[in-house]
C-alpha cells in the first residue's frame, strides 16, 4: 500500500475534522445548494404549470372547434337547399331532380364525417347493439323466416365511427 495515500479508515476520519475545521464553509456551501435546488424546484414546478395550462387550453379549443370539419361539409347541402327555395317556378321533376342531388350531398358528408347507415337486410339476425326492436311480429305459416331475425326496417339506424348513434328501429320475427 502507498504510504502517502490515506487509508479508507483515515479518510473517513478526516472527512468529518475537516468540516469541524471550517464550519462556516460548510455552511456557505449547503446554503449555495440550497438555492440551487430551490431553484431548479421552481423552475420544474413552473414549467410543469405551463404544461397544464396549455394541455387545457387546447382541449378547449379541441371541444369548442370539433364540429368545425362536419359543419364545413354540411354547408354545400345548405346552399343547394336554399338554391331549391330561390326558384319559385321551378317544376315538380326539377324539385325532385335537385332534393335527391341534395341527399347525395347530404350522405357523401355524412359518410366523409364517419357517419354511416345501418339498415339491416330482411331476415338478418336482430342484433341489439344496433337495432332496436319496436315489436314481435309473428309470422304466417307459409313464410319460413328464422325466430328473432329482422321482419321489416322501420327506420335507418347510423353509427359514428363505429358507435352506434342511433339504432336502427325494427320490427322482428316471433318465435313460432
Amino acid at each position: 500500500m502507498n504510504p502517502e495515500m490515506p487509508t479508507p479508515e483515515q479518510d473517513l476520519n478526516q472527512e468529518p475534522q475537516a468540516a469541524l475545521q471550517d464550519p462556516a464553509a460548510e455552511i456557505d456551501s449547503l446554503k449555495a445548494r440550497l438555492a440551487e435546488m430551490s431553484d431548479a424546484y421552481l423552475r420544474a414546478k413552473a414549467e410543469a404549470e405551463n404544461i397544464r395550462r396549455r394541455a387545457e387550453e387546447e382541449s378547449s379549443k379541441a371541444r369548442k372547434y370539433a364540429v368545425e370539419g362536419f359543419a364545413e361539409a354540411m354547408l354545400p347541402v345548405l346552399d343547394s337547399l336554399e338554391a331549391a327555395i330561390g326558384l319559385p317556378n321551378a317544376s315538380n321533376e326539377q324539385l325532385l331532380e335537385g332534393t335527391h342531388a341534395t341527399r347525395r350531398q347530404l350522405v357523401q358528408a355524412l359518410e366523409r364525417n364517419k357517419v354511416v347507415e345501418i339498415n339491416p337486410a330482411v331476415a338478418a339476425k336482430f342484433d341489439p347493439h344496433q337495432h332496436q326492436a319496436i315489436s314481435m311480429v309473428p309470422l304466417p305459416a307459409d313464410v319460413q323466416q328464422e325466430p328473432n331475425t329482422i321482419v321489416a326496417v322501420l327506420q335507418k339506424g347510423y353509427l359514428i365511427a363505429d358507435r352506434v348513434l342511433r339504432p336502427a328501429l325494427v320490427t322482428v320475427a316471433a318465435p313460432k
